[in-house]
């Protein structure tokens, strides 16, 4: 057993998360019958992202604040995210040049432009698809660290957290009202090329702004990256305008939560703000049109217990937790990127299973997480570190924004 750990719970919700992703995508190739039925009534891709989203709300808002410092958040995204990333995404290419693994075809979209959209970070919001599909959520993870950026330069970081609700409130009246655009509608509109380079120009002045030594530059640019952020999600997302709002509220959530946590806002207040998100996403899912009523429900139900394993997490906060469950949630960022190229090996090798394979499942499991230990070692540490090392040279005098430090940042 591990001992107790202020976000040792955190790590241990990565953790099932992402056996619960890599579970869905492993048995669409070695349990498809099973997957098949199962979906019918639980989306376990869906109940395993909606973990993840709940766990960024919760932890990146901290993060900044804790750093007091703009540039520095940036950095430690950067150097948390990209390397990895980087690493994968040329394996991938790589494979892909061998024949052995497939990648998803980008249709008249030139290689340019999917570079730049993926370089961004935004491609699912940007009209590009995601060179490897789990790509897709690290879109609105970005949109996100845009949003938070953007609170915390204008100052309302410590204000009542109230833009859960209002985002969730959205989603609900844009069904209601039968709101609804089709997918990346700005980019079907101007154009994917124009959109992209817009959008890489818009977020490469509002990083550069925000993280200046100016007061008004810092503004004008938390500001600019946050409507970038919501213009995207809204008008250029590839899932529906309700469930891009409900992904956010989502992640909003998780904020309100670490506030209530530092005494910045009621427990009770979060317990409200927890049943409108959930109030809201549930009869959006449950009213909007696309799909048949078992779809909805499967991902009601993987919904409310996303919503719930994050409840039981921060109960359990403080208290000792298995050293595997921590463990993987350390890991847990390779498991989440690693496990699809693997598929993709085995998929253009092997071929897909055509009855339910518990051996290949298990088989699989067994060369994936030696695989990501590997990964974390030499890949992820190492980018963790250099971006640690690199912030400490570049630390901002602390803004009239931040807060007081009194732990150690968080990665």
């Amino acid at each position: 057993m591990a001992g107790p750990s202020r976000l040792g719970w955190l790590d241990a919700l990565r953790g099932i998360a992402a056996l619960v992703v890599v579970f869905d995508h492993s048995a669409y190739s070695f349990m498809p019958d099973f997957r098949h039925e199962l979906m019918q009534y639980f989306n376990t891709s869906r109940y395993g992202i909606m973990v993840f989203f709940l766990v960024s709300g919760y932890i990146i808002p901290r993060s900044l604040e804790r750093r007091g410092c703009v540039r520095t958040f940036w950095i430690g995204r950067i150097f948390r995210v990209y390397p990895l990333w980087a690493a994968v995404i040329t394996v991938l290419l790589v494979l892909h040049a061998l024949g052995v693994a497939q990648i998803r075809d980008f249709g008249s979209h030139s290689a340019t432009m999917v570079a730049l959209a993926h370089i961004t970070m935004l491609q699912e919001l940007l009209g590009t698809p995601s060179l490897l599909l789990v790509l897709w959520t690290l879109s609105y993870e970005m949109a996100f660290y845009l949003l938070v950026v953007a609170l915390f330069t204008v100052r309302l970081h410590r204000r009542p957290p109230t833009l859960a609700i209002t985002l969730a409130m959205l989603a609900a009246a844009s069904v209601a009202a039968g709101l609804g655009l089709p997918p990346s509608a700005l980019s079907n509109l101007f154009g994917t090329g124009p959109v992209i380079v817009i959008a890489a120009i818009t977020m490469g002045v509002a990083l550069c702004c925000a993280s200046s030594r100016s007061a008004l530059l810092r503004t004008f640019g938390g500001v600019l990256g946050g409507v970038l952020a919501l213009a995207l999600v809204a008008f250029n997302g590839t899932v529906p305008l309700w469930e891009g709002l409900v992904i956010l509220a989502v992640m909003f959530l998780g904020t309100t939560v670490h506030r209530a946590e530092s005494g910045r806002c009621t427990w009770g207040f979060a317990a409200v703000t927890a049943a409108v998100v959930v109030a809201c996403a549930v009869g959006s899912a449950y009213r909007y049109g696309d799909g048949d009523h078992f779809t909805r429900c499967g991902w009601i139900l993987a919904f409310l217990l996303a919503v719930l394993t994050f409840t039981s997490g921060l109960a359990a906060r403080g208290r000792s937790l298995p050293r595997l469950a921590t463990g993987l949630g350390t890991i847990s960022y390779s498991v989440y990127l690693v496990h699809p190229v693997l598929l993709a090996v085995f998929d253009s090798t092997a071929g897909r299973r055509h009855q339910d394979s518990l051996a290949f499942e298990a088989a699989f499991f067994t060369v994936l997480l030696p695989l990501c230990l590997l990964t974390y070692r030499y890949v992820e540490a190492p980018g963790q570190r250099w971006g640690r090392r690199l912030a400490r040279r570049v630390q901002c005098n602390a803004h009239p924004s931040s807060v007081q430090r009194q732990h150690p940042p968080v990665a």
